[in-house]
């Protein structure tokens, strides 16, 4: 699996995973620091989401119509003209919220423009797609260990500017990687000639992709019962939790149980490294049911150390699925359309997110944090066994198994 360049796309994907977990601390900090509130912060981290996820399905057309590469250097040479920008803000003291969102938004399309790619290019870069997809999720798990910690010592040492001035180093470290990567030359679309293919039209693109998504029942159920998660679960974990574990037990203690989600993530990639079924989303849902635990230790108000052990069992849960569901979409789906099929379950996936996050404040006034809590815990096993339900889900094969 470790070829050259595979090893160059990891550490592409690594150096930017780790920039983009210094972000929230230097963002936070630095609108803080200009005397802005909660809402400003929320207000320039939507920018960026809802970019994303609105431009991501237009990035998957772009993906399979043109160079999945060359967009992605291009989506990283923006980020880094966009980071260096925010830098400067910051570093002058000329910081004005319109801004900062604009720029968010301008990040969220390159976002957009760049994701679709990587479900392309993994499989062309390792041969032991899972295993690949296992080592990227582990790094990621790891990134989101060491990037709040590496940003509020560089916040405390450099200031926020100095921060984003590293974030957008971090996006040409990732451009180099990517331009150096020797990737197959790109295969026509089947049955498609070439003046065929640049006449065709955005949108019946985007139809295809569509009718592609659509035709894929393992996909799409998985897609709608993910949204009910997002809004069930985990929308209202992070405002929740963060309010009845810090009112609880302290700030201290909430960034421990953060470390312990980490660190189980961590090691539900590792997991995916060395478990291969044969039925890669069935093991993957029932891993899932362990994603319960977390909601339902801090709605129960269980001692803090069982609270992060729970926590722990919940990140290896959600790390063991989505390397089982990465690994799915990466091989079962033909590479000409995989951009715009991934874009759309991604799409999907991100869709509910804000909803569950707009809802959480609502209903823990309504019947209680606690209660929305539990009622997530309950959630999650509900759609984990849902999943389990569903024949296309339960009874897909590992692509290439006898």
């Amino acid at each position: 699996m470790w070829s050259r360049d595979f090893l160059l796309f990891f550490t592409a994907r690594a150096v930017a995973m780790l920039g983009d977990a210094m972000l929230p601390i230097a963002l936070s900090a630095g609108l803080l620091g200009h005397g802005m509130g909660a809402g400003d912060i929320g207000l320039a981290m939507a920018s960026f989401t809802v970019c994303f996820a609105g431009f991501v399905v237009f990035g998957g057309v772009l993906s399979d119509r043109f160079d999945a590469r060359a967009l992605m250097v291009g989506s990283d040479l923006v980020r880094v003209a966009t980071q260096s920008l925010v830098a400067a803000l910051f570093l002058t003291g000329h910081v004005v919220l319109w801004q900062i969102c604009a720029i968010g938004a301008v990040n969220g399309v390159a976002a957009g423009m760049f994701q679709p790619g990587v479900a392309s290019t993994v499989p062309k870069v390792a041969r032991d797609v899972q295993g690949a997809n296992g080592v990227i999720r582990t790094a990621e798990s790891l990134a989101m260990l060491a990037g709040p910690a590496l940003a509020g010592v560089l916040v405390a040492v450099a200031s926020s500017g100095g921060v984003f001035a590293a974030h957008a180093g971090t996006y040409a470290l990732s451009a180099l990687c990517l331009v150096l990567l020797r990737l197959p030359a790109r295969a026509a679309r089947a049955g498609v000639t070439g003046a065929a293919r640049r006449a065709s039209s955005y949108r019946a693109d985007l139809a295809e992709g569509w009718r592609e998504f659509r035709s894929r029942t393992w996909m799409w159920a998985v897609i709608v019962l993910w949204m009910v998660l997002m809004i069930t679960v985990t929308g209202p974990l992070v405002p929740l939790t963060a309010t009845e574990i810090i009112s609880e037990h302290g700030a201290r203690t909430y960034g421990l149980v953060n470390s312990a989600l980490g660190a189980g993530t961590a090691v539900g990639g590792l997991l995916a490294l060395r478990i291969r079924p044969l039925h890669p989303l069935r093991a993957g849902s029932l891993a899932l049911l362990g994603y319960c635990l977390f909601p339902a230790a801090v709605g129960a108000q269980l001692p803090p150390a069982a609270i992060a052990a729970c926590t722990a069992v919940s990140g290896a849960a959600i790390g063991f699925w989505g390397v089982m569901w990465a690994t799915s979409v990466q091989t079962q789906v033909p590479g000409a359309i995989r951009g715009r099929v991934h874009a759309y379950e991604v799409a999907g996936s991100l869709s509910m997110l804000p909803v569950g996050q707009a809802l959480a404040g609502p209903a823990a006034e309504l019947v209680g944090t606690r209660n929305v809590l539990l009622a997530g815990g309950a959630a999650a096993l509900a759609v984990s066994a849902a999943l389990l339900s569903v024949p296309a889900v339960r009874g897909l094969r590992r692509a290439g198994a006898p």
